[in-house]
């Protein structure tokens, strides 16, 4: 029986066809090169070469055991580029589905530091409302999905990503602009755009007014935070709106106001219950996690990182 090690060496030998060739070849000392081939011959009983002149010329049953030799290292040299590719996310895909609030700047920050990790990996990006986010995790459709709201479903797992605060955003020029705070009384005097306050979503919205008992009307309604964000920029009026629509001035145009009511809340990443994740799905929960936690107001003001934004 010869380990790999043995197997190594008399390939090595056989090559070079000297030993100090050997020894250069796999960067180690020529004498221990000389032990374990006189060890190994004499261990199995063959001799695998013939010195001349301080030459190694294989022997004829050196010659039938070479070309074994070559097709076990032909069998690593695949095994390794296998490693090597699983290691750069070749034969990999990740899977991934996300809300629009999270999908718009967050997302697309999350993936830029997937790339540099797995730069070969396959990326399956898809936009989903809150309530497609079962059938797609259920049905193995995709791996995870960030959330801004979470569901009682017995099928599904949700782990924390961050918290995050709500905005008021107003056109450049309006009379609001240029305030730094608000409060909700102040914003149901203008003209709202906002999301249906009966989507899941849009009801994180609607709980800054319902929690003051205050009356207010969506003159016009919209269904993604990026197509109210193009309303209030159009000066149809003001919204209130998720601050990770609108981080790192992801959308120039409108103004940020913080608003004087307490408005934090959280999101998730849906899992399917007992699922095993990949390490490239974990990688991205992490990077998510990290760039949207970098936003929370306990650990920076988000006005602050949006104004940073614009200013790039």
């Amino acid at each position: 029986m010869m380990t790999l090690r043995q197997v190594e060496v008399i390939r090595a030998v056989m090559i070079t066809g000297t030993i100090g060739g050997a020894a250069k070849l796999l960067n180690v000392s020529a004498p221990g090169i000389s032990r374990l081939v006189k060890y190994t011959e004499r261990s199995l009983g063959i001799r695998f070469f013939q010195r001349q002149n301080g030459r190694y010329f294989p022997t004829s049953e050196a010659h039938n055991i070479f070309e074994h030799i070559n097709g076990v290292y032909k069998k690593v040299d695949d095994l390794t580029e296998i490693i090597s590719k699983i290691g750069r996310g070749t034969l990999s895909e990740l899977r991934i589905g996300s809300v629009p609030s999270i999908s718009q700047i967050m997302v697309p920050r999350a993936i830029e530091r997937i790339r540099r990790r797995y730069p070969d990996l396959h990326i399956d990006i898809n936009i989903l409302k809150i309530e497609e986010a079962i059938d797609y995790l259920l049905l193995g459709k995709g791996d995870c999905v960030a959330m801004s709201y979470r569901l009682d479903h017995p099928g599904l797992d949700f782990m924390p990503l961050a918290s995050g605060e709500l905005f008021c955003i107003v056109p450049q020029g309006h009379e609001l602009a240029g305030r730094k705070q608000v409060t909700a009384a102040e914003i149901i005097r203008y003209p709202l755009i906002g999301i249906d306050p009966n989507d899941p979503y849009g009801r994180i919205m609607a709980e800054i007014f319902a929690r003051n008992k205050l009356s207010y009307d969506i003159t016009i309604r919209a269904r993604f935070g990026t197509t109210v964000c193009a309303l209030v920029k159009a000066g149809l009026g003001i919204a209130v709106i998720d601050q990770f629509t609108v981080a790192h001035g992801g959308y120039p145009g409108v103004e940020m106001l913080r608003i004087v009511e307490p408005t934090r809340f959280d999101t998730y990443i849906a899992v399917k219950r007992g699922a095993s994740l990949s390490l490239h799905v974990e990688h991205f929960i992490e990077c998510l996690r990290s760039e949207m936690r970098a936003l929370e107001p306990s650990r920076k003001s988000p006005a602050v990182a949006a104004s940073r934004g614009r200013k790039k």
